[in-house]
């Protein structure tokens, strides 16, 4: 087996266990895994935001201006936005490398279950793409993140409009229209599931439509916290 980002080959290291109880299949070779910089020790509650507080003041603005009932519980994610993860998102979210996604499979599902096990019955919502970056793209990555966790998935968000949120500053982003639609009503606690979570506004403007139709608690789930 190849590392899907470096292509070397992947040394397994062959024991009486590995042989009784086969190993997971991996993705990356030890180098390239160890440039992924998980986000651990201190961080916001809220947004995951490394800090030593705990509610960063992006958070604290967020429940100002929606009177201190934030309509997104909390945003959980897994890594740092550093140069390596940086790279590999572009390559696969951009240019199209849907296989490079697999390398976030395992990882994905082992956090998702340790974060989120306590809500039973909930169901994972990935964000959508609008239709013209689909057809660029050919694959929406939240949607393969969210078939990776193997649980209910429902499809109720459509995006009306696909204004790309990467070159409105922090306020043009927070007043933007929300740019989703929704199909039906929901009834249980939905977790929204996106690669980035960058201001947070994106997962907000869809957390608000889910609340307005019948959702009691959204929470949301990215792979990494920019």
């Amino acid at each position: 087996m190849n590392c899907l980002w470096c292509h070397e080959a992947i040394i397994l290291d062959v024991n009486w266990l590995n042989i009784l109880i086969p190993s997971v299949p991996r993705n990356l070779c030890d180098t390239c895994a160890s440039n992924l910089e998980k986000i651990n020790g201190k961080r916001c509650r809220k947004c995951s935001r490394i800090a030593n507080i705990e509610v960063c003041e992006d958070c604290t603005k967020w429940e100002k201006y929606y009177q201190g009932n934030d309509v997104l519980e909390f945003n959980y994610s897994i890594f740092q936005y550093n140069e390596h993860i940086k790279k590999i998102i572009a390559k696969w979210k951009y240019r199209g490398d849907y296989e490079l996604g697999n390398i976030f499979n395992e990882t994905f599902k082992q956090e998702f279950f340790k974060k989120f096990s306590h809500l039973k019955n909930a169901v994972v919502v990935p964000i959508p793409l609008s239709r013209e970056r689909l057809e660029e793209r050919c694959f929406n990555q939240a949607e393969m993140l969210a078939d990776f966790l193997q649980i209910p998935k429902v499809d109720i968000l459509t995006r009306v409009h696909g204004e790309k949120q990467s070159k409105k500053t922090r306020q043009e982003r927070i007043i933007s229209k929300n740019p989703f639609s929704i199909q039906q009503n929901l009834n249980k606690y939905a977790i929204l599931v996106d690669d980035i979570y960058t201001t947070g506004t994106t997962l907000r403007h869809a957390a608000k439509l889910l609340q307005m139709n019948g959702c009691p608690r959204v929470f949301s789930y990215t792979l990494v916290r920019g």
